[in-house]
């Protein structure tokens, strides 16, 4: 009989250990962050109004 109860306590502690399911996990992908190229860019402007500006006051 003592055999008896300690199967079933281990059949049960065995059972109620196996928690979750077949399906597969839910993974979210990573989010990817790309740095725009205008900060590097950015004295091209005033440069150029710089160029038109010296233009406009040597053609006066």
């Amino acid at each position: 009989m003592k055999k008896l109860v300690l199967a079933a306590a281990l059949a049960a502690a065995a059972s109620s250990a196996n928690a979750g399911s077949l399906a597969e996990p839910v993974v979210e992908a990573p989010v990817i962050v790309e740095e725009s190229q205008s900060a590097s860019s950015g004295w091209v402007l005033p440069v150029l109004l710089l160029v038109l500006v010296g233009a406009a006051v040597a053609s006066n």
